[in-house]
């Protein structure tokens, strides 16, 4: 059957993906053929999928492999594969147009690396299109299974491309890449099944090449890859190459993982899981990433089920890339049924158990390793403090933050790390948050501590505060904001409770004067225990919303209960005795004004009147 051909135009970001490809990626070319070989895989995988309720659509064909041929005289490399074949609607749907989010983080990338290589490709879910950095005509024939219609897809990789009904007598996918004149190399026999054994061995579908006896096709084929699932292999017979190509074809990521755990697991519960962890973070990890492209490959005894089973990890393991294969899920399992499953959640804990040992045995044998993991995924594995329970003291080891003794904003400090290091007679770990490194590390709200020699762990990322919420205690330790509360220093060499009685006493009256000047702005004005060298700083209850957090919720657009601060100030400071002693009232109201103000700009507050406070600062020196 033949049919008049129609011609159609890209989406305009689909042309835009397809200009850059041809004619900005020039590095790794090569990486065109695991991406056409993994999509062939994948059509593979989802026929026996389909297979397991209808077995009829294997008729006649039951053995799935992949062909790559060459044509030297028509300059063609050919990629045919016997899976689920696709319909006219889904070519159009797939390859005519494209998930709009992830090509346009194709082309802010683009745009944002001018040596833009064809890695990126992968990364961004348009693996089609590599076919172009070496063709310069690209024909996809394809036949679903189950339907006798079948269509051909062309194009040259400009604005258009074209779409006829054919002939097609076998189900599958048929790419044929017109290689450019200048990319010679992709008709070489050897050097094809070079690039399959370097990138797509661990595919588990026989890739076939046609054998050649004095350079001519004999008829039959040889296979070029290993050809088994690789998870499903003894962990002694694989070298760790295997296991990053498998980790590049799941991930589509062209950079090495940062680890792996591979496991057998038999008893109560059979299955095998193989786990990574990136060393870069996905595109969309943070943006929609805790409801997009996460979730680890499902397969129920050898049989793919699922690309990315939510359900097997908890969300802030949402970076973890790999497979489970398990032997005691149904076949026809589904997302809802999944949900329902008993099994299920021993199969999650395990999955997270052996997650968690993999990054216990990275922060003690490869701590350099494990600074990348958390340079990159810190943030998001912080959820985990809230989202798991079980685990929760296993992730507050794995934390890791800067403090006061580290070397730099560098976050290397554990907790364990920091109790190992406490004075004699402290019982609680001391932390503060705040917008930055430079805003924590120079709060006043640490001087008495520092003073005393007490370690402060800074706490300088956006959702620290939302954490803390979470980790009241580790290890038999409170951990204590210095920003609230009180701090009760005289165990740790701050001035006693008769000497706090005495400075209190001495200072009744510049307290109750600014108290006075103060009025309704504040809850309350006390001397403080925390400062040394600062005139005065913002102190919360215990139970209050720290500052950041309230701006966070107020940037979200949330209602967040207002609550007057608490001004605490160091009676010795020249400002506080200078405010002590102005005798003129307008002058003492600015001085007042102003400690309050300062306290505030310190803590990341804005100011509701800022040309008020400027005049004020204006008065006070060139009084």
């Amino acid at each position: 059957m033949t049919a008049a051909t129609e011609t159609r135009k890209f989406e305009a970001e689909v042309a835009q993906v397809l200009h850059l490809v041809t004619h900005s990626l020039y590095s790794h070319k090569e990486i065109f053929l695991r991406e056409l070989v993994s999509n062939a895989s994948d059509a593979c995988d989802k026929l026996r999928f389909e297979a397991i309720g209808k077995p009829e659509l294997l008729a006649g064909d039951s053995d799935l492999h992949i062909d790559v041929s060459i044509d030297k005289d028509a300059r063609t490399l050919t990629i045919r594969d016997n899976g689920v074949g696709m319909s006219r609607d889904e070519v159009v749907a797939n390859i005519g147009t494209i998930a709009s989010s992830g090509t346009r983080k194709f082309l802010e990338a683009l745009s944002a690396d001018k040596k833009a290589d064809a890695n990126l490709i992968g990364q961004f879910g348009v693996g089609f299109y590599s076919a172009f950095v070496v063709a310069d005509k690209v024909t996809l024939t394809t036949r679903r299974a189950g339907e006798s219609d079948a269509v051909r897809w062309e194009s040259a990789g400009t604005g258009e491309y074209t779409l006829e009904s054919v002939d097609k007598a076998e189900r599958g996918t048929e790419v044929v890449l017109h290689i450019k004149p200048d990319e010679d190399e992709f008709l070489q026999d050897w050097q094809v099944r070079s690039l399959i054994a370097r990138y797509s061995d661990h595919i588990g579908f026989p890739i076939r090449m046609p054998k050649e006896k004095d350079g001519k096709p004999t008829g039959e084929w040889d296979v070029v890859n290993q050809a088994s699932a690789l998870w499903t292999r003894p962990k002694a017979e694989i070298k760790d190459e295997e296991y990053r190509a498998f980790y590049k074809h799941i991930a589509h990521d062209f950079n090495d993982p940062l680890a792996w755990t591979h496991n057998r697991v038999e008893g109560n519960q059979n299955f095998t899981s193989l786990l990574y962890l990136p060393e870069q973070a996905p595109f969309d990890l943070m943006m929609g990433g805790r409801d997009e492209r996460r979730g680890l490959k499902l397969y129920v005894k050898r049989v793919f089920i699922m690309d990315a089973a939510e359900q097997l990890l908890p969300a802030y393991l949402r970076f973890v890339r790999g497979v489970v294969d398990s032997d005691d899920l149904p076949l026809n399992v589904s997302r809802e049924i999944l949900q329902q499953n008993r099994n299920l959640e021993k199969l999650k804990s395990a999955c997270t158990r052996r997650v968690l040992d993999l990054l216990d045995k990275l922060a003690k044998d490869e701590p350099e390793k494990f600074a990348t993991f958390w340079k990159t995924f810190g943030n998001v594995f912080k959820e985990g403090l809230a989202e798991d329970f079980a685990n929760r003291e296993r992730i507050a080891k794995l934390l890791r933050f800067a403090s006061t003794k580290s070397d730099g904003a560098a976050q290397t400090v554990s907790l364990d790390d920091y109790i190992g290091r406490m004075k004699a007679g402290q019982d609680a770990i001391y932390f503060i948050t705040a917008d930055g490194y430079a805003a924590a590390k120079g709060s006043p709200q640490l001087e008495a501590l520092k003073a005393n020699d007490v370690e402060v762990l800074l706490m300088v990322d956006r959702i620290d505060e939302w954490m803390m919420g979470y980790l009241s205690e580790y290890a038999g330790k409170k951990l204590r904001n210095v920003a609230k509360g009180d701090l009760e220093l005289d165990k740790l060499g701050g001035a006693t409770a008769e000497q706090r009685k005495e400075t209190e006493k001495a200072a009744e009256g510049v307290v109750k004067r600014l108290k006075d000047l103060l009025g309704e702005r504040v809850r309350d004005v006390r001397v403080s225990a925390r400062l040394t060298d600062s005139p005065a700083c913002i102190v919360l209850d215990d139970q209050d919303m720290g500052l950041a957090m309230q701006r966070l919720l107020k940037q979200a657009g949330q209602d967040v209960p207002t609550t007057k601060p608490v001004l605490e100030i160091n009676p010795a400071h020249a400002l506080v005795k200078r405010l002590e002693g102005e005798a003129d009232s307008a002058r003492a109201t600015d001085l007042a004004l102003l400690l309050l103000d300062q306290a505030q700009l310190l803590e990341g507050v804005a100011l509701e009147d800022p040309a008020a406070y400027v005049r004020r600062v204006n008065a006070m020196l060139t009084a």
